[in-house]
């Protein structure tokens, strides 16, 4: 059953004249961000943070709607039917890009049926392995890995998680199984048990445990240590040179929506997260902004497919 769940974030006392004179360029009535995962994930908070600071830009409230299920392909697929007049916008996360190898039909395509408007935010991933465990590297787990039949977690077929660590497994020359959970709290749980060796979790969600002191973090998935974590080593740096895997979130339109238009919501987007309140509320979820152009955004989907479809069947998914 689909879920779903609206904030409404008010222009308020920001809407300035600057933006009733340019009225006429942005939809005339309120604005829906169809966010195809639950409520309170990373995707679901940037969301309402473009959300709350696009409203006074446009001069129109800014609805978040939670339409999650099938990998992002429910909500993407909402958007995918709606009217392309601007007033729904999708926000994606990094199964977006793999779901064309991960499933053996999608009712629509992924690069012909959404326009592109800009990237909100990388998603990175931290390996963290329990706090008892022997690997205090990279290296360490790959060579034992070798000798043992190890586990990683995941939060489903096709999330970041699954997708890192199957490339990591590829690089590495190695094979793990995938145990696949419904949440990452069941995922956290089984790392801490030990139960599996590995878990790929974005930072949001490893802080927390980091600080606590229930799990340990071996690398990053990134090319560059993280702020949020500088003394974590990159996985790179941890024993597996060469090894980056990074998702992003971001936002798109339907197709079919005039050009202008999306170039207009574009360059608002890029203002809003080249603010540096804004960079620094991102910062403390433990991601970055990136905004980017619709054609950059669109090129990055295209080699993303490509490459996220190289690693699926030399990991030998098979699509559902």
């Amino acid at each position: 059953m689909t879920t779903r769940r609206a904030t409404l974030l008010l222009p308020g006392l920001l809407l300035g004249a600057g933006a009733r004179a340019q009225g006429a360029e942005w939809p005339d009535r309120p604005v829906r961000i169809v966010v195809p995962t639950g409520a309170g994930g990373i995707t679901d908070i940037l969301a309402r943070i473009v959300a709350q600071h696009l409203a006074p830009r446009i001069g129109q409230p800014v609805v978040i709607e939670n339409r999650p299920g099938a990998s992002g392909i429910i909500g993407t697929e909402a958007v995918v039917r709606s009217r392309p007049d601007g007033t729904t916008l999708l926000m994606v996360y990094p199964s977006h890009p793999a779901n064309p190898a991960l499933k053996a039909r999608l009712p629509y395509d992924t690069e012909r049926d959404l326009a592109p408007i800009s990237i909100v935010s990388t998603v990175a991933t931290v390996a963290l392995v329990p706090k008892e465990s022997p690997d205090r590297t990279a290296a360490d787990l790959i060579a034992r890995a070798k000798r043992e039949r190890l586990a990683y977690a995941s939060v489903g077929a096709g999330s970041l998680a699954h997708l890192a660590n199957a490339l990591f497994c590829s690089m590495a020359g190695i094979e793990m199984l995938h145990v696949p959970f419904r949440s990452a709290p069941e995922a956290h749980a089984s790392v801490m048990k030990g139960e599996v060796a590995m878990f790929l979790d974005p930072p949001i969600t490893t802080l927390p445990l980091l600080q606590g002191d229930k799990v340990r973090a071996i690398g990053v998935s990134t090319r560059a240590r993280l702020a949020a974590l500088p003394n974590v080593p990159t996985i790179a740096e941890s024993g597996l040179p060469g090894f980056e895997a990074l998702g992003w979130n971001g936002l798109l339109a339907p197709a079919g929506t005039p050009p202008a238009l999306v170039q207009r919501y574009s360059a608002a987007v890029r203002e809003i997260l080249t603010d540096p309140a804004v960079k620094a509320e991102f910062t403390r979820h433990g991601t970055d902004a990136v905004p980017t152009s619709p054609e950059q955004f669109a090129s990055i989907i295209h080699a993303d497919i490509q490459k996220w479809g190289r690693v699926v069947r030399e990991a030998g998914i098979t699509p559902d």
